[in-house]
């Protein structure tokens, strides 16, 4: 019998224990001295909700699936259906291929071949790595092709304290929040405010959040969000470097379970293929700018 997220791949260090899957290389689970820090899913499941998948070579949606790029009018598989959209990528659910696997990293590859909607080559590798500071994720991709390429990364985490998010505090260093219409399409930016405020600590409450953020505040190059439980203390941390310019943040609807808070970093809004907000053209192999590599990290607190 194979599992359906296909081979499992355990990394551990200083508390830390991860598991990685063949399928998409999603991180199925991350626990620190016995705690979970992700909302994964079972070792008989499949990744649900996204859950700690890779989102290549575009996070969240393309608007109909159309797109022009190098004066080519391009038409992808419609992935989510419901709102015709094209959502997260080429990558999360292929079979990826284990590099190398250590006691406290692994990393996996998979070579995204030309076809309908993305006629471009790309080698895709994926780092994790445990330490002391917690699990560090670098993503890079190569773009192979003759042609440059468009390209955007991101990933799918769910961070979770306990059981709900509803009493839990959540810090977001965020300027910018994207308005997105029915189909969660952007339609415009506007500043934070009021309820989607979360410069300084607060508790989430009944909010319903399916947003992206931007005008990330740093610290070092990183900027961290933080989700804690005031009555114990007890939290996690996630950080982006500078190529992540958003977040988009997820709660599930207030009338059922919320057991996590999907903290994505994206190193483009949705709908970037048609915007170019932030969007990077991939050079063809061999020229200056072909490889592009993006990190982020998860840790307790």
């Amino acid at each position: 019998m194979v599992s359906p997220s296909g081979e499992q791949f355990e990394i551990s260090a200083a508390g830390y224990v991860a598991v990685v899957t063949e399928s998409g290389a999603a991180l199925r689970s991350l626990r620190h001295h016995g705690r979970d820090l992700v909302h994964g899913f079972g070792e008989d499941e499949m990744s649900h909700g996204g859950r700690g998948q890779l989102l290549v070579p575009w996070p969240n949606r393309i608007r109909d699936g159309r797109y022009t790029f190098g004066g080519r009018d391009l038409q992808l598989g419609l992935t989510d259906p419901g709102r015709g959209n094209a959502s997260h990528g080429l990558a999360r659910w292929a079979a990826w291929t284990l590099e190398e696997h250590t006691g406290t990293s692994v990393s996996l590859v998979y070579r995204l071949m030309a076809q309908t909607g993305y006629p471009w080559v790309l080698d895709l590798h994926v780092l994790y790595d445990l330490s002391a500071d917690g699990l560090v994720v670098t993503q890079t991709a190569t773009n192979l092709s003759t042609e440059p390429a468009p390209y955007a990364s991101g990933a799918h985490p769910y961070l979770c304290v306990g059981d709900a998010v509803e009493d839990l505090e959540l810090t977001l260093p965020a300027h910018e929040r994207m308005l997105a219409d029915d189909r969660q399409l952007p339609t415009g930016t506007v500043p934070v405010a009021g309820a989607y405020d979360f410069r300084s600590p607060r508790r989430i409450g009944d909010l319903v959040l399916d947003d992206g953020f931007g005008s990330l505040d740093r610290v070092d190059g990183r900027a961290t969000v933080t989700l804690v439980e005031p009555s114990s203390g007890r939290g996690v941390a996630l950080w982006v470097d500078e190529r992540h310019r958003w977040l988009q943040v997820y709660t599930a609807p207030s009338d059922g379970p919320r057991p996590a808070l999907a903290v994505e970093p994206m190193t483009a809004p949705a709908d970037a293929f048609n915007s170019g907000t932030d969007l990077v053209s991939l050079a063809p192999a061999g020229t200056t700018g072909d490889e592009l590599s993006a990190s982020w990290g998860i840790h307790a607190l």
